[in-house]
C-alpha cells in the first residue's frame, strides 16, 4: 500500500514522533496507518502521543555568545513543570539545541529540528529527552544575531537577554561589564526599542490619540484650547519614550542618569565606539496557557 508526505505528515501530528521515524514506521507496515501507529509504539516512540497535548509552559530560557564566530543566540525549550529546568538531561538539551543554532544557522524551529546533535539530531535528541523525562517538551523559539554580542540569563533560566553592539571595544573586560549591565536593564525594565527613533510613526501618533483623549476626559483640562492640549500631548511623549526606549530609560543602577548616557560614559572610558544595535528579551512561557491547578478543589472532588 502506497503513502504520501501528506500521510507522513499526519501520522507525524498524531504520534508526535519524528519525521523519519514515521516515514520508516509506514514504510515498514505497507503504508497501513494504524500498523504504523502500532509500530512506532512497540519501540516506544509514541508514547509521546498522549503528552503532545498537554501543555508546556514551563521550561527554560537560555542565551549563549560564541565570542571567536561572534555568534550570539537566545532559546526556548519549555517543559510540564518548572522543576525540569534543573534536570541535567534538559539543561543538556537546551545546551546542544543552542549550539546546533550557533553552529548551522536554522532558518526556524523546523529547519533546526533537523540539524545535527549527539550523533543524532536535535529532534531525535528531544524525543529522547521526552520518553526519559517522561513530560511534553518543546523547542518553541529562538534568535541568532551575528556580531559582538552580550548574553544575560537571569533566574536559572526564568529571563533571558540578548544584546548586540557596534563596538570596537570587543574582548575588553569592562565591555562585558557594560554590556551585562544593559542586557539586565532590559531584563528588568523590558523597553520595547533602542531609541526613539526607533518606534513607528503609527505607534507615536496612536499614543498621541491616546493621551488626548486622556486630557479631554480631565475635567480640569477638558476646557482648555486645542493648541494647548496638543502642546501638553507633545510633552507627555517624553514619558512614553522613557518608558519604552532602552536609551532614554532611567538607568537601573543609577537613576539619575539614562541609559543613553551611561553607554556614552562606558564608551569615553574606554576610549572606542559603543552602541546598541538590536536586542531580544525572552520570558519563560510568556504568551503562553498555563494550567492552573486548585489543590484544594482536587482534594474535595476525592473526598466525594
Amino acid at each position: 500500500m502506497a503513502f504520501t508526505a501528506q500521510d507522513v505528515k499526519a501520522l507525524r501530528e498524531q504520534t508526535g514522533c519524528g519525521m523519519m521515524d514515521c516515514k520508516k514506521a509506514l514504510t515498514d507496515a505497507n503504508g497501513d496507518f494504524d500498523k504504523a501507529i502500532e509500530l512506532l509504539r512497540e519501540k516506544g516512540l509514541a508514547a509521546q502521543t498522549k503528552k503532545a497535548g498537554r501543555i508546556a509552559a514551563e521550561g527554560m530560557v537560555y542565551a549563549e555568545v560564541d565570542k571567536e564566530k561572534k555568534v550570539g543566540v537566545i532559546i526556548e525549550v519549555n517543559a510540564e513543570t518548572d522543576f525540569v529546568a534543573k534536570n541535567d538531561k534538559f539543561k543538556s538539551l537546551v545546551y546542544g539545541a543552542a549550539r546546533a543554532i550557533i553552529d548551522e544557522n536554522p532558518a526556524d524551529v523546523d529547519a533546526l529540528l533537523k540539524c545535527s546533535m549527539e550523533g543524532g539530531t536535535v529532534e531525535s535528541a528531544l524525543q529522547e529527552r521526552i520518553l526519559v523525562i517522561g513530560e511534553n517538551m518543546k523547542i518553541r523559539r529562538f534568535t541568532r544575531y551575528e556580531g559582538d554580542c552580550v548574553a544575560y540569563i537571569h533566574g536559572g533560566g526564568t529571563h533571558a537577554v540578548l544584546v548586540a553592539f557596534d563596538t570596537d571595544l570587543a574582548g575588553k573586560p569592562e565591555f562585558e561589564t557594560c554590556g551585562k549591565d544593559v542586557a539586565m536593564q532590559i531584563a528588568a525594565v523590558n523597553p520595547g526599542y533602542v531609541s526613539e527613533s526607533d518606534v513607528p510613526a503609527e505607534v507615536i501618533e496612536n499614543e498621541k490619540k491616546i493621551l488626548l483623549a486622556q486630557i479631554s476626559n480631565d475635567p480640569k483640562l477638558a476646557g482648555k484650547p486645542e493648541q494647548v492640549k496638543v502642546k501638553m500631548v507633545e510633552g507627555r511623549i517624553g514619558k512614553f519614550y522613557k518608558e519604552n526606549c532602552l536609551l532614554d530609560q532611567p538607568f537601573v543602577k543609577d537613576d539619575k542618569i539614562s541609559v543613553g548616557t551611561y553607554l556614552s560614559n562606558c564608551a569615553k572610558d574606554m576610549g572606542g565606539k559603543l552602541e546598541v544595535v538590536k536586542f531580544v528579551r525572552y520570558e519563560k512561557g510568556e504568551g503562553l496557557e498555563k494550567k492552573q491547578d486548585n489543590f484544594a478543589e482536587e482534594i474535595a472532588s476525592m473526598v466525594k
